[in-house]
């Protein structure tokens, strides 16, 4: 019976995994900023401050998870969606008005960002329907396979996370 109900939101996850995927190819692939009379040179040291909050929750949601605060545990990891979200905001704005930032480094360093940022991007493609998932379970208080669906979503999460604030760093 919960294969069955859970069908609407397998397919609300695709929907929207694969809307925003989607979105966000278009919007750094084929659009690549520009045209746009706003100043938004301030939002990536937003967003990078974003990332480092919800790391920072992420971290202690963990914590509260292993001290038994179920409670406080659910609240950081929403407030750290919440974090992830309004950041992934703030970089549609971003990009969408100025496009990509080109990385300047040369050499062995410009290896080193690019294996970063390849990785920061293929993980978060796959954090978002992980996420999706992850809370879905836990409200339905499928917490066993919650767990260990967790177990792959958190440090994920963190990865891309705090990978996000190194590249943001590695480009100023």
């Amino acid at each position: 019976m919960a294969e069955r109900s859970d069908r609407s939101f397998w397919i609300f996850n695709a929907l929207v995994s694969t809307a925003a995927v989607g979105f966000l190819g278009w919007l750094l692939i084929i659009r690549q900023g520009g045209g746009v009379a706003a100043d938004l040179s301030f939002m990536p040291g937003v967003n990078a401050t974003l990332n480092a909050i919800s790391a920072t929750l992420l971290a202690a949601g963990f914590v509260a998870i292993r001290n038994g605060r179920r409670e406080i545990h659910r609240r950081l990891m929403v407030s750290a969606f919440a974090a992830s979200a309004v950041f992934l905001v703030g970089y549609v704005l971003y990009h969408y008005a100025h496009g990509d930032t080109q990385y300047q480094g040369e050499g062995t360093i410009r290896i080193v960002y690019f294996a970063i940022l390849i990785s920061h991007v293929l993980l978060s493609i796959a954090m978002l329907p992980m996420i999706l998932t992850t809370f879905y379970l836990a409200a339905r208080e499928r917490f066993s396979a919650h767990r260990k669906l967790a177990r792959w979503t958190l440090p994920i999460w963190l990865y891309v996370s705090v990978t996000g604030v190194v590249i943001y760093f590695m480009l100023r």
